[in-house]
C-alpha cells in the first residue's frame, strides 16, 4: 500500500497537468490562446487542442454566433421639423475578428453591445435629423434603415464586429406632440372628406340635370310621335268616313241627325223650344226624312 501511494500521487499530478493543457473548442465559439497576456493563437475550428499549462498559457472563448441587440428603450430622435420621435430598433451582429474584438473590448460582450447601441443612436440622429416626420414614417423609411446600416457597418468594422442588419421596429411621436399631430391629421382628413362630399354633390346635381334634360327630350320626341300617329289615324278615319258616306248620302244625313238627337236629348231635364216642323225633326216623322 505504501508503494502504491507515490504512484497514485504521480498519476493524479499527471492527470491534472494533462487536463490543464487540453481544451475543446465548440462549433459556436472562437478560442484565443494567451501566453503571458498576449494573444498567440486564434482558433475558429471546433475540436480538441493542447496548450501549455497555466500560467504559461490560458484560453479565452468568444461567441461566434449571430447575436442580436434588441433595444428595449426607444431612442428620442428629432426630425428636421424639430419634432421628437421615439424609435425602437434591433441589430443583428457577430464577431468578425476575435483578436481585434478582444483588444477593443477585453472580451466583454456587454461593453460591445453598449458601444454598438451608441453607434446606432448616432446613425439614427444623422439619418432622421435631415428628414421630416412623413419621410421617416412612410416615404423614406427604407432609406433611413439603409443609411443607419451603412453608417454602423463602417464604424463597427475597426472594432472587429460585423453588422449583418439594422431594422426599425416602431416609430412613434413623443407624448408631448402626439395630441397636436393627431388633431392636425384629423383636421386634414376632415378637409379631404368635405372636399369629397362637395365634389359628390356637384356630380350628383350634374347627373340629375342631365337626366332631366334627357327626360324632357324623350317626352318631347314621344309627344311628337304620338301627335303624328294621331294625325295619321284621324286622316285615315276621315277618309274612311268620307268614302262610306259618299256611297249613301241619305244614310249619312240620317246618321248625323241621330247624333244630333243624342246630343240634344241626352239629359232628362233638357228643355227645347223649337218648331216641330223644322228640318231638325224630319227623321222623327219619317225614316226617309220626307
Amino acid at each position: 500500500m505504501k508503494r502504491l501511494l507515490p504512484l497514485m500521487i504521480a498519476l493524479a499530478v499527471l492527470v491534472g497537468v494533462l487536463s490543464s493543457t487540453a481544451f475543446i473548442v465548440r462549433e459556436r465559439d472562437y478560442a484565443l490562446v494567451f501566453a503571458l497576456g498576449e494573444v498567440k493563437k486564434v482558433i475558429s475550428e471546433p475540436g480538441l487542442y493542447f496548450k501549455l499549462p497555466p500560467p504559461f498559457q490560458n484560453v479565452v472563448t468568444l461567441d461566434k454566433r449571430l447575436l442580436t441587440i434588441d433595444v428595449q428603450e426607444a431612442e428620442r430622435i428629432q426630425t428636421s421639423e424639430k419634432k421628437n420621435l421615439l424609435i425602437d430598433s434591433f441589430v443583428k451582429w457577430r464577431i468578425e475578428d476575435p483578436r481585434l474584438f478582444y483588444v477593443t473590448f477585453g472580451g466583454n460582450e456587454r461593453a460591445a453591445r453598449e458601444r454598438l447601441q451608441a453607434l446606432i443612436r448616432d446613425g439614427l440622429n444623422a439619418a432622421v435629423n435631415v428628414r421630416t416626420v412623413k419621410d421617416v414614417v412612410s416615404l423614406e423609411r427604407a432609406a433611413v434603415m439603409n443609411q443607419v446600416l451603412n453608417s454602423v457597418v463602417s464604424r463597427a468594422k475597426p472594432l472587429g464586429v460585423e453588422i449583418v442588419d439594422v431594422r426599425l421596429k416602431r416609430i412613434e411621436f413623443a407624448p408631448e406632440i402626439s395630441e397636436s399631430v393627431y388633431r392636425r391629421m384629423e383636421s386634414e382628413r376632415l378637409q379631404v372628406a368635405n372636399e369629397t362630399r362637395a365634389k359628390g354633390a356637384a356630380e350628383s346635381e350634374r347627373i340629375r340635370a342631365e337626366a332631366d334634360r334627357e327626360r324632357e327630350q324623350i317626352l318631347a320626341e314621344a309627344y311628337g310621335r304620338a301627335q303624328a300617329v294621331m294625325g295619321e289615324g284621324d286622316a285615315k278615319a276621315a277618309g274612311i268616313y268620307a268614302k262610306a258616306y259618299g256611297e249613301d248620302l241619305g244614310f249619312y244625313s240620317f246618321y248625323k241627325s241621330l247624333e244630333g238627337y243624342r246630343a240634344a236629348f241626352g239629359k232628362p231635364n233638357d228643355l227645347l223650344v223649337v218648331d216641330p216642323s223644322s228640318d231638325f225633326f224630319k227623321y222623327l216623322k219619317s225614316p226617309t226624312g220626307k
